[in-house]
């Protein structure tokens, strides 16, 4: 049973994002992204002004009347979500959590392929795979996708992540349940959630037979994981969604503060009240986003910067004006 809390959570998701996905990003995200080339459709009379290189020159000869072949775009896609369910997406200084804006953005992600009559799974993750959606279509499984992102962010016990993970394993193809549950072994429970970005790319190379459209959503609070995003990138059309906060790369003075690691749970004193401290934090954090940055510029990979402080849409239609004048080229 759901709580009636998370019940809420998903239906204003459902009613904001839905409006957002109808009148501002349905019509930018099938102009970027699109099929896998043209299917046959039917055979129909030929009419002057057709193309002669589609007659179909076997049921013309049939019949004894030229016919040609008509082909439509192979439309659907299939679009993976891969969300960070890390303890650092837990931080959020201004109305909401980083966490808080990978959810909504994901539902806009995940309502934008419904819309379009596309396929949407889920992949969770933190040290580990910890939960796995494969992808579907429909409006009913899009709200699935966007409740199990608001429920793992909800603290779980041991018991109740056994069971849910069961749950998940009885649901999936054997081949797909075995690599699952192999995962889920390393993983066991106790563990700080860290971040293991490559373990999740790694699951969803082995899991998904086709090529995919892979929105990793992540504050990407990991190191060794640039080899395997490549790697990836070449079956699948990735795209790197970094979530941040403000207050990551700005703290104010407040004089003598303990802070922990949300990723390793180590603690330290810091004097907030030092220039020198604050200058080495905002430099830090910048020098990691201009790294990222580059790191996926020199492997091909778009990246889509969130500020979980202001608006999601507006970064991913940036992200689609940008992809869409490129493909004119």
């Amino acid at each position: 049973m759901l709580p009636a809390e998370i019940v809420s959570q998903v239906r204003r998701i459902q009613l904001t994002t839905g409006r957002q996905v109808a009148d501002v990003l349905a019509g930018a995200y099938v102009s970027v992204f699109k099929g896998r080339g043209v299917e046959f459709d039917e055979v129909r009379p030929y009419v002057p002004g057709d193309d002669v290189r589609t007659i179909d020159w076997n049921v013309t000869a049939r019949v004894g009347a030229p016919y040609v072949k008509r082909y439509v775009e192979e439309r659907q896609l299939t679009v993976m979500l891969l969300v960070d369910m890390s303890a650092s997406l837990d931080f959020g200084s201004a109305h909401r959590s980083k966490r808080e804006a990978a959810v909504e953005l994901s539902a806009l992600l995940a309502f934008s392929a419904i819309y379009n009559d596309d396929k949407v799974g889920l992949l969770l993750f933190h040290a580990g795979v910890d939960e796995y959606i494969p992808p579907r279509k429909g409006q009913k499984h899009a709200l699935r996708v966007v409740r199990e992102v608001l429920a793992r962010g909800r603290e779980e016990t041991d018991e109740a992540r056994a069971l849910r993970q069961a749950r998940s394993l009885a649901r999936l193809p054997r081949r797909v349940a075995v690599r699952f549950a192999q995962l889920l072994k390393r993983n066991g429970p106790g563990t700080r959630r860290g971040t293991d970005i490559g373990a999740a790319l790694e699951f969803c190379r082995r899991v998904l037979p086709r090529r995919a459209i892979l929105f990793l959503v992540s504050d990407f609070i990991d190191d060794d994981y640039l080899d395997v995003l490549s790697n990836a990138n070449r079956k699948h059309d990735v795209v790197a969604v970094r979530v941040a906060d403000p207050r990551e790369s700005a703290i104010d003075s407040g004089g003598l503060v303990t802070v922990e690691d949300a990723e390793t749970g180590a603690r330290r004193l810091v004097d907030t009240g030092s220039t020198a401290f604050r200058d080495a934090v905002r430099a830090g954090s910048e020098d990691r986003a201009e790294s990222l940055e580059r790191a996926l510029g020199r492997v091909g990979i778009d990246l889509i910067t969130v500020d979980a402080a202001q608006s999601v849409v507006d970064p991913l239609l940036r992200f689609f004006r940008m992809r869409e004048k490129r493909n004119r080229r």
